[in-house]
């Protein structure tokens, strides 16, 4: 069953649902952008269908709904703590497959990493509804292709965009009676079958070609071209590393809030232990291991899929033009130099 609404139509929907949901998706805002002048897009409440941006890709991730870059986590006096409050409507959330297959390595990290489900992504997750975006041709930095990533059956609705309107699919029966009464029109739901760039992904067969991947020279060229930024951290939609800090108000030196706020492995001083003793003090060491974590470590963890989604989107983020699907295929290359090399 589709759904055919013009953007007035659509408004009127958006209308009705918001007694219900707060409705999220890729919001424009113009000259906020990296450089002057420039816009950026990312996601934030809208009201109304025309507020969604359809032809760009979101700078950053829809994860930011759930999981904001700065977050209240409780209040505290000297004599007492109190939880931070959370909304009561639901999250409608509109995205694209890469980053819905995203959420399943989140929930995995916050709600079944060690057996303890983090409260405060919890309390959020449980509310979120997906509506997926219709993509069928991705952007010049996307991979979501090799990383199998580009298909989807996690959503309620789905939604193409034309230059008639928005065509609706809604399986969720939950969400279905508010499509009642609209113009109905078949739609079915097509993926992106090829990118623009293609990724060799790779499998480390053992231990010993991992520890020699570990000191191949290819990490080496890093130490030059990577800044140790954390913009490609912070627009990733699978990261999920973060701190705490106390912010005492200046009103009142025995009040204030704890905050959860996004860190970045990629940042010097990330890993630094008790003693100042740190694991990785050098660019090539933090991409090393985020590379590694990426297209490794987690598949080993949790044994279903590569924590990368192919998104893009720190690849487009990079102020030095350091191209993450580039750096797999290199991976993949030394992999394979390593293999050979062993057999001889």
């Amino acid at each position: 069953m589709g759904y055919r609404l013009s953007y007035p139509e659509a408004d009127e929907l958006f209308r009705k649902l918001s007694a219900e949901y707060e409705i999220y998706a890729p919001k424009l805002f113009e000259k906020q952008g990296r450089y002057s002048d420039t816009d950026i897009v990312r996601y934030d409440r809208v009201k109304r269908a025309e507020e969604i941006v359809w032809d760009r890709k979101s700078d950053f991730s829809a994860k930011e709904v759930v999981s904001p870059i700065t977050q209240t986590i409780f209040y505290f006096t000297e004599d007492e703590y109190r939880e931070s409050r959370t909304g009561a409507k639901k999250l409608l959330i509109f995205l694209r497959p890469c980053d819905i297959n995203a959420f399943e390595h989140q929930d995995k990290i916050y709600l079944e990493n060690g057996g303890i489900a983090d409260v405060f992504y919890q309390r959020v997750r449980d509310r979120v509804r997906f509506v997926l975006m219709e993509c069928t041709e991705g952007w010049d930095t996307c991979f979501c292709v090799s990383m199998g990533a580009n298909r989807t059956n996690d959503y309620s609705a789905a939604v193409r965009h034309d230059e008639n309107g928005l065509l609706f699919t809604v399986p969720d029966p939950e969400l279905a009676p508010h499509f009642a009464g609209n113009r109905e029109e078949p739609f079915e739901v097509r993926f992106i079958e090829q990118n623009d760039f293609t990724v060799e992904i790779p499998e480390i067969p053992n231990k010993d070609v991992l520890n020699k991947l570990k000191k191949h020279p290819m990490w080496q060229e890093f130490n030059d071209r990577c800044i140790s930024c954390g913009s490609c951290t912070v627009a990733c939609s699978t990261c999920t590393c973060f701190t705490t800090v106390d912010k005492i108000y200046d009103e009142n030196a025995h009040a204030g809030e704890r905050r959860r706020v996004a860190a970045s492995c990629q940042v010097a001083g990330f890993d630094c232990m008790a003693g100042g003793h740190e694991f990785r003090t050098t660019p090539a060491d933090r991409m090393r291991y985020r590379v590694l974590h990426k297209v490794h470590d987690y598949k080993a963890r949790f044994g279903d899929f590569h924590m990368c989604v192919g998104c893009g989107r720190c690849s487009a983020r990079c102020p030095k033009f350091i191209s993450f699907p580039a750096t797999i295929n290199k991976m993949a290359a030394a992999i394979k130099e390593i293999v050979a090399a062993e057999r001889q």
